[in-house]
């Protein structure tokens, strides 16, 4: 399709039910990849996308990835304006070139070209083309026609030519209630969509990865940065992992060798013998990211490690494997989405994954650790690779396993108080709060603030809510051998009580609301995800003013759903004094859209609860 005319690139000429909900409309998105060969394989690109607003700005990236092993040999954009008059015109020599990596590498050949457009009216369009050549083809580019919620798409397509018929593999998933064209042959691979509507993004919904199309490719037979590669399941590709990028590189020197040897030789199980392990490593080694090698997929060798002291990812998963090895303690290298909740697709054996930990196997109880980290607990791993399918690479192959889940009330959180109101409508408090699991996740790295900073994030991010609080004294232990972080605090509030003539009123939950009520829609399009589950009980001592008494007992509450639980009970002490009981239980999961409803209406009671005043009357 030629854009010599420029009515064609007119914002006004796209339909107005593409607009609707999107920030961007990608006009025409068209990737062509031709495989020449196991080792040769050329993709071109040309994307035109008409932004409306900044929101919009992340669909029009104008940038090109390459290495030493890809060549560009074409990239250029243009920029029109909303009635389609060329603005500005970019060519290859007009691009930044600079280091695709970030401050914490120490080393990379990975560099992208790109432009900084900052537009100076909305809406505008971009035109961007880009080809380039690589012998790699250990990663065929994924077709993403829709790049998440709140963009359209006018025209998408994506063709795939292998003219020597390399055996090739493919997935494709969500494509169900797409309108998509598909032309499938030995030689040729193509998709088209049209005329896509945006998804509107709706609160507590699943990603926009498990309803939008992706189709998947890989060849049976492939090269990586000039290393063959071969593998139709998960079983192969682990081998050729293994044997390829892992084997020979878990030589450990011989004075390290002796050391830890020595380290261990009190242990009395391997476990205990990993636990010495881990912490030598951590003491001994920090986190930098290093991505030479084979496409930033092999480790440096281990013995490199234990000289500088440091290494990424892989390079400390492969250093903490050769040290376990030395003790006699077996352990595998893990492959892992990080970050974003994310599994690796059991059923699509091809190179995928951000990060890696280690798996040791502990009769049928696997134990995972994080070896980027020098605070971690042993057998720990919070958030940031929890409850995934991971892929465990064996000298027999590869294994897929499910890392650590951490159910709803295994995030335990327990806060008791002894809290004293004064006549002035202060609070003057002692909490003792323990947090465990994901809880403890969150909050064990306040070990490592200084006195201003733990201050400041209690006051600015704790109780944000609460005026006029201050951290009086604070006491931090982090129990890592039994992965829990406790919290003895000290807190006063000034002027936390409304206080006149006859009466005396405070929001009897101090430290803990729970405020969220989820937004209202009308028609619910997307199921209801609750991305992790908690437990907190609140007990509190609440101590009145001697001049004033509370005339009634307060309502309990007791909520009990298919999303958690929701329990507050008061009881009187004495006249002077009252105990309140909060407990609050939130259970993962994913739900049907049409129960999204109930469940605001739960998160609704919560909250009105959660701001329950108690009015004193003065004796």
């Amino acid at each position: 399709m030629g854009y010599s005319q420029n009515a064609e690139l007119s914002a006004f000429s796209i339909p107005a039910e593409l607009k609707e909900n999107a920030n961007a409309v990608v006009r025409n998105n068209s990737i062509e990849i031709t495989i020449d060969d196991f080792d040769k394989m050329v993709v071109s690109e040309k994307k035109i996308v008409t932004v409306f607003n900044k929101l919009g700005n992340s669909d029009a990236g104008i940038y090109q990835h390459y290495n030493d092993d890809t060549k560009i040999t074409d990239l250029s954009a243009l920029i029109y304006d909303s009635f389609g008059n060329e603005i500005k015109k970019f060519k290859e020599r007009d691009f930044l070139d600079v280091s695709a990596v970030d401050g914490a590498t120490l080393y990379s050949d990975a560099r992208v070209k790109y432009i900084d457009y900052k537009p100076v009216s909305y809406p505008y369009t971009l035109v961007f083309e880009s080809e380039y050549k690589t012998s790699s083809t250990g990663f065929i580019p994924t077709w993403f026609p829709i790049n998440g919620y709140y963009v359209s798409v006018e025209n998408s397509s994506y063709t795939l030519k292998n003219p020597k018929s390399i055996p090739w593999r493919k997935k494709e998933t969500n494509f169900e209630g797409f309108n998509i064209d598909k032309t499938d042959t030995d030689t040729e691979l193509k998709y088209i969509i049209k005329k896509q509507m945006a998804y509107d993004y709706e609160d507590n919904s699943i990603s926009s990865r498990d309803i939008l199309p992706v189709a998947k490719v890989a060849l049976d037979k492939f090269y990586l940065k000039g290393v063959y590669g071969e593998a139709t399941n998960w079983q192969e590709f682990g081998q050729w992992m293994h044997k390829s990028l892992l084997e020979g590189r878990d030589v450990i020197n011989e004075a390290t060798k002796i050391k830890i040897l020595d380290l261990v030789k009190e242990a009395k199980s391997p476990l205990e013998k990993a636990k010495i392990v881990y912490q030598f490593m951590q003491n001994k080694t920090r986190y930098i990211s290093v991505q030479v090698g084979i496409g930033g997929w092999e480790p440096i060798a281990a013995n490199q490690v234990d000289q500088v002291g440091y290494g990424d990812c892989k390079g400390l998963v492969n250093y903490t494997k050769a040290l376990l090895d030395v003790v006699e303690v077996t352990s595998y290298y893990t492959v892992v989405y990080a970050d974003e909740k994310r599994n690796l697709d059991k059923d699509f054996a091809s190179i995928q994954g951000n990060h890696v930990i280690l798996n040791i196997p502990n009769e049928g109880k696997d134990i995972w650790l994080e070896c980027t980290s020098q605070t971690m607990p042993f057998g720990f791993l919070g958030d940031f690779t929890d409850d995934r399918d991971v892929l465990v690479i064996t000298p027999e192959g590869g294994i897929i396993k499910r890392t650590a889940i951490y159910t709803d009330e295994t995030n335990l959180q327990t806060t008791l108080g002894k809290i004293e109101l004064t006549e002035k409508g202060d609070v003057i408090a002692s909490l003792n709060r323990v947090s465990k699991g994901l809880q403890y996740d969150d909050k064990s790295y306040l070990d490592t603030f200084t006195e201003e900073e733990l201050i400041k994030s209690y006051k600015s991010r704790t109780w944000s809510y609460n005026n006029n609080l201050e951290i009086n004294a604070h006491r931090l232990k982090n129990d890592k051998e039994n992965i829990v972080f406790t919290e003895d605090l000290e807190i006063s509030i000034v002027n936390y009580a409304s206080v006149n003539d006859t009466e005396y009123l405070f929001r009897v939950n101090i430290f803990n609301t729970e405020n969220e009520i989820p937004k209202r829609y009308r028609d619910r399009v997307l199921p209801l995800k609750i991305s992790s589950g908690y437990k907190d009980v609140d007990e509190y001592e609440i101590k009145f003013p001697e001049n004033y008494k509370l005339n009634y007992t307060p309502q309990n509450k007791d909520l009990v759903t298919k999303f958690g639980s929701y329990k507050i009970s008061f009881k009187i002490i004495d006249e002077q004094t009252i105990s309140y009981k909060k407990e609050i239980i939130i259970k993962e999961g994913v739900y049907p859209k049409e129960d999204y409803k109930e469940y605001r209406s739960f998160r609704r009671s919560i909250a009105k609860s959660e701001n329950l005043r108690i009015a004193l009357t003065k004796i």
